[in-house]
């Protein structure tokens, strides 16, 4: 505990079972007023009287912000246009509203006064690095309050505890699952998932559609983008939120976005971890197709490397670094030409792109055809290709000659040990 003597505490209250514990144990240990704040990014199927629940169990004071426009527009967009995918896979999207919370957590404290903030979090997990880092990047003076990672309790424990204390919670008691969802997708832990060896059971997905009910036939999807943004759907453009809730649905149906990763956390373990991300899962690999034919060669490699390091500074929480802020200052400086269309085939769980086109491309058709009218200047490529290969061709005939050494004999057995009688 780093403080004893709390006096108003605002919690990143989610209405799950660990944040509703959090308010009484708060008020237990601390003795101080307790302001749950629910930050509304996208997850509207855990929303419903959270609010009136939190008051219940003991919440003085209970607030709502509706984030979910600027999540989409400062927190998704820019990593669209970052490509961003944690290891390659994971398309952070728990990771990317975190740092919102924390933004609007220490406003809200700095509001009513507070005098520290509270978080949900375990003592395992990536979200007390980013809950933690975040709050002291912005607001030092700000004690930090992590009652299930002080309170060590799991959660049958939890469960118990609020029997005990007659909370009202929306946890089955038998549903071994936690479960985190916003904007950007759907992530699942525990129970039977915490098995690497075991496939995950169909009972755990929500937003895609079981393989059966896949629709047979391929459906193929237009997607419009303005320097690096989506925009629209088939040709009708739609506000952030929208877009991505219809892109959700759309891709869901066809069993899009499932995600099934042994991701390595930032305290150093391995977790197998489940997500369900079918808009995010469609849009950036049509952003990615987009920037292939408008992006010179060097800057896309450039741009890859950074991508990497993007990711990993948001899944560890250093969204607020220096060092994230320059890596996406530079990202959208490579965006003002990625405007255009891409047609991407959902289809069996799959997205694939299958078109593109833009008014900023740089394939130039009488360059690249094979067919007549070519105007590219084939008698130059002899001389081009002798200097392109010079220097390796050179440094293969000079290389040095390395005499073979003879084979070390083999290692002598040691002498056997006398056995006594």
């Amino acid at each position: 505990m780093l403080s004893k003597h709390c006096e108003h505490v605002v919690l990143a209250y989610s209405g799950g079972l660990d944040t509703s514990v959090a308010i009484p144990w708060i008020k237990e240990h601390y003795g101080a007023r307790v302001t749950a704040l629910l930050v509304n990014v996208g997850q509207e199927g855990e929303l419903g009287d959270a609010l009136e629940r939190a008051r219940f169990n003991g919440a003085d004071q209970a607030l709502a912000v509706d984030a979910r426009e600027e999540f989409a527009e400062s927190y998704l967009f820019p990593a669209i246009q970052a490509n961003a995918l944690y290891q390659g896979v994971y398309p952070l999207s728990t990771a990317l509203a975190r740092p919102l919370i924390v933004s609007r957590l220490v406003s809200v404290a700095r509001e009513v006064g507070a005098d520290a903030v509270a978080h949900g979090c375990t003592g395992k997990g990536n979200d007390q690095v980013r809950f933690d880092v975040g709050v002291k990047t912005l607001s030092n003076e700000l004690a930090i309050i992590a009652p299930v990672r002080e309170w060590n309790m799991n959660r049958p424990d939890e469960m118990e505890y609020a029997r005990q204390h007659g909370l009202k919670i929306h946890v089955k008691p038998d549903s071994p699952y936690s479960i985190d969802e916003n904007l950007w997708g759907r992530s699942v832990e525990g129970g039977l998932l915490e098995d690497p060896g075991r496939s995950a059971p169909e009972e755990v997905f929500d937003w895609t559609h079981h393989p059966q009910e896949w629709p047979n036939e391929p459906q193929d999807v237009t997607l419009g983008f303005s320097q690096g943004n989506p925009i629209s759907i088939d040709g009708v453009r739609q506000t952030p939120v929208e877009l991505i809730r219809s892109l959700n649905a759309l891709a869901g149906r066809h069993g899009i976005g499932r995600i099934d990763h042994v991701e390595d956390r930032v305290v150093g373990i391995k977790s197998r971890e489940t997500y369900e991300c079918p808009a995010a899962l469609t849009l950036i690999p049509a952003h990615k197709a987009l920037e292939a034919l408008v992006l010179p060669r060097d800057l896309q490699t450039v741009k890859v490397g950074l991508e990497q390091r993007f990711g990993e500074l948001v899944y560890g929480g250093f969204w607020f670094s220096q060092l994230r802020e320059a890596i996406g200052a530079f990202v959208e400086s490579t965006q003002a030409s990625v405007t255009g269309e891409v047609t991407v085939r959902l289809h069996q769980g799959s997205a694939r792109v299958v078109a593109r086109k833009s008014p900023f491309s740089l394939l130039a058709p009488e360059l690249a055809t094979y067919g007549r009218g070519s105007t590219f200047p084939e008698g130059a490529a002899e001389g081009f290709i002798h200097l392109y290969g010079l220097s390796t061709a050179l440094a293969y005939a000079h290389k040095p000659t390395v005499e073979s050494t003879p084979a070390r004999e083999a290692p002598r057995a040691p002498p056997a040990v006398p056995q006594t009688t």
